[in-house]
């Protein structure tokens, strides 16, 4: 392909491709999807089938089959961290506090 042929623009991402698609709840999106991969990750370090994890967790094995294809509707991020507990996983949560943006503030009547 030749210079001429180029007609697209390269982007760097911000990390977040919820963020990058204007997805509403991008950094809810990204923290589930983080989960759920964590989650994918410890059945296949631990050779863990759907139902192996099922009998290990209490939740059903259809669940570990939705977080293995990213079907996350319906998935919280409480429901989620309880899985990776019920894997043997540590979560480590940290907390920032930043204020908003001023548009964000726009709403508020005067």
């Amino acid at each position: 392909m030749t210079e001429e042929q180029d007609d697209f623009e390269l982007e760097r991402g911000t990390g977040n491709v919820f963020a990058d698609t204007g997805l509403p709840d991008a950094e809810r999106e990204q923290l589930r999807a983080v989960l759920a991969a964590e989650i994918g990750k410890s059945l296949a370090d631990d050779s863990l089938s759907v139902r192996d994890a099922e009998r290990l967790t209490g939740f059903a094995a259809a669940d570990f089959s939705r977080i293995r294809r990213a079907k996350l509707k319906g998935f919280t991020i409480d429901r989620l961290m309880t899985i990776l507990d019920k894997l043997n996983r540590d979560v480590h949560v940290s907390v920032s506090f930043l204020p908003r943006k001023p548009a964000a503030l726009s709403h508020l009547p005067l």
